[in-house]
């Protein structure tokens, strides 16, 4: 593992000097110039400010791969300097356990300033191992197996009210498909593939001076979807409520601390398709195995200490902890799960970094490899 991290920072560049240096001089000079002065703004002087990259990757899930990413920052209105950069990116990878898929997402910012549309839009297909879809019997079930393909779209569109108040709508589609069970039991009688739509409403408070790699402010949003019976497969209704505390604080030259607090609530008994996988993404629990912990309802605490370096070079270390439950009455101290972890930062747009973090929790660690901070 710690060779592949090594491939993965040292080869960012390499591989893709080897891939352009084939497609001729004045490519591999524009390109290469890309990754060397990619933290520099363009977005006043160029319509999309665009860089990318292909490398060899890991990933706990999939194993060994190869992934490739690009990410770009563009403004709709380059005579407003006060407004923060609109901002995209796409990532691609496949691996050697069957694992493919790609993740396109972004952040637009209209003109005037008092809109935002955020956007997520994401499709896998993995070989995963398996234990159930509740924290008990992930708790007590022997290792299975089984194939998990997703297809989700998530968008979030915000009205600016007053300077640092927000609100929003928003609409979920989701699809998700299990195949080859190897324990069919652990699905706990539930179908084998879902469909979701959801639609809901935000308000949050934001001060944050940047959203991809924030200095200081606050960010507090609370958010409640609604999941009719009618436009889903499942028959019935459900409501999931979002919470979400950010904090951030400059300490001493060069650093920052960030706080991030997350609750995911999803009622009882939701299907195992829009439960809490803990560990699941690439912003918290990070190093844990996504579904070795699955349940109705999540929460989750991270203090991270974020420390510039050296020009683009930058590192954080972080503590916290989270677990998932089925419902309020039995979320139990005891099940609270440890994390922490190491990363390092390198900023491969103006203030957008690429990052790499090892995570470690109960009996667990693995590295995250991304575009932008975890929260």
């Amino acid at each position: 593992m710690k060779q592949n991290l090594i491939i993965i920072v040292l080869l960012l560049g390499s591989v893709s000097l080897a891939f352009a240096q084939e497609s001729g001089g004045n490519k591999f000079k524009k390109y290469w110039n890309s990754l060397v002065n990619g933290n520099v703004d363009r977005t006043y002087e160029k319509k999309v400010d665009m860089s990318y990259a292909v490398a060899p990757c890991y990933a706990r899930e999939g194993g060994v791969g190869i992934g490739g990413g690009a990410t770009g920052l563009y403004r709709l209105d380059r005579r407003d300097s006060t407004m923060q950069p609109s901002d995209f990116s796409v990532t691609g990878s496949m691996a050697v356990k069957g694992f493919y898929g790609i993740t396109v997402k972004g952040n637009n910012n209209f003109k005037g300033n008092r809109t935002r549309l955020s956007y997520l839009l994401q499709f896998q297909n993995k070989n995963l191992d398996f234990w159930g879809i509740s924290f008990d019997a992930c708790s007590l079930n022997p290792i299975s197996a089984y194939k998990r393909q997703f297809v989700k779209w998530e968008s979030d569109y915000v009205y600016k009210l007053a300077k640092d108040f927000h609100i929003g709508v928003a609409l979920n589609l989701n699809y998700t498909k299990a195949s080859d069970v190897i324990s069919p039991s652990y699905l706990e009688g539930q179908k084998s593939s879902y469909f979701f739509t959801g639609i809901g409403a935000s308000m949050s408070y934001d001060t944050r001076d940047f959203i991809l790699n924030p200095k200081e402010g606050v960010y507090f949003m609370v958010k409640e979807v609604y999941y009719p019976g009618f436009a889903s497969s499942h028959g019935k209704d459900i409501f999931a409520t979002t919470l979400i505390f950010d904090y951030y604080q400059r300490a001493w030259k060069g650093c920052v601390f960030a706080l991030d607090l997350y609750g995911q609530f999803n009622g009882n008994d939701v299907p195992w398709a829009l439960r809490e996988e803990l560990g699941g993404g690439s912003s918290r629990m990070r190093g844990y195995y996504g579904g070795r912990y699955i349940d109705n309802n999540q929460v989750a605490v991270q203090l991270e200490l974020r420390q510039h370096i050296y020009s683009r070079v930058g590192c954080v270390a972080w503590v916290g902890g989270g677990t998932v439950f089925p419902s309020f009455d039995r979320l139990m101290g005891e099940n609270i799960l440890p994390n922490y972890g190491v990363g390092v930062r390198l900023e491969f747009k103006h203030n957008v970094n690429i990052r790499l973090d090892y995570g470690f929790g109960k009996e667990t660690a693995g590295f995250v490899f991304q575009f932008a901070e975890a929260f």
